[in-house]
């Protein structure tokens, strides 16, 4: 289960559905460590967190139960009214709460509601937690755009080194010369795009994990990508690997100048 830390206290994410959901019973214990349940059934007595509660599942659930929903709002405020998370759920068909058992249990709500509870037990407290949440956000959201630039640059490694093993690999061919003919391959867009082999960057970059590939910025990446497809588009014209690289590396420089002004490009490398 993820969390994020607000003011030194950690605070439980949980996802169904597509949606985000903030552990209350954590924010809670930033006003009161040992009270945490009293605290979340005192705010859903207040008669504004009860009609807060209703327009929200209105806007979001199409199972919400108005008739039952009525019930709660005429008895809210009043000082015979109680009202537990797991009731609101089980009376409703309430979505934007979920009660959890078990050892990461506690009564979770939407990031909406968790917001106003956060308010509800502190201001200070709701806008850190809606700085720390944001933070988290994108940095998934920078992390998913990089898994998707890197599986598109695989998916596209595929295509070459298909055309590679079609067009230059003669069966008669070991393992280990075939494995020569593909690293040639791949250090022909290498020299193309950055201008060396992987084995001048590991060689220049001793401390550095990975290749250099996986220190490519966006435009490199979207660059290797093309090239990907033109070489294994040349490999088939039976071009000779001499005039390959030069072609591409004529078309890495272009697309290269392209890249680096567009921005879409600088929006992805941003995260913005």
């Amino acid at each position: 289960m993820k969390s994020i830390k607000v003011l030194e206290k950690k605070i439980s994410l949980y996802s169904k559905n597509e949606s985000d959901y903030i552990c209350l019973t954590d924010i809670a214990r930033y006003k009161n460590a040992d009270g945490t349940d009293d605290l979340i059934r005192g705010w859903l007595r207040n008669r504004n967190t009860i009609e807060f509660l209703g327009i929200w599942e209105q806007l979001n659930n199409a199972n919400f139960k108005p008739v039952e929903f009525d019930g709660f709002r005429k008895q809210a405020g009043l000082n015979s009214f109680t009202l537990t998370p797991k009731q609101w759920i089980e009376k409703t068909g309430a979505i934007g709460l979920i009660s959890k058992a078990g050892r990461y249990g506690g009564t979770f709500a939407h990031k909406d509601i968790a917001f106003e509870f956060a308010a509800w037990i502190s201001v200070e407290f709701k806008l850190y937690l809606i700085k720390e949440f944001q933070r988290l956000k994108d940095q998934e959201q920078k992390q998913l755009g990089w898994d998707i630039r890197r599986n598109l640059t695989k998916i596209n490694y595929r295509i070459h080194t298909d055309a590679i093993k079609e067009n230059l690999i003669p069966p008669e061919l070991s393992q280990a010369q075939i494995n020569l003919i593909y690293a040639s391959e791949a250090d022909l867009l290498n020299m193309a795009l950055f201008g060396m082999t992987a084995r001048q960057w590991r060689d220049g970059h001793p401390s550095e994990k990975g290749n250099i590939r996986d220190y490519a910025n966006v435009a490199q990446l979207v660059c290797l990508s093309n090239l990907e497809n033109l070489n294994a588009l040349f490999i088939q014209e039976q071009l000779p690997q001499s005039q390959r690289l030069q072609k591409m590396n004529q078309l890495a420089i272009q697309q290269m100048r392209l890249l680096t002004g567009d921005i879409r490009i600088k929006q992805l490398e941003t995260g913005k």
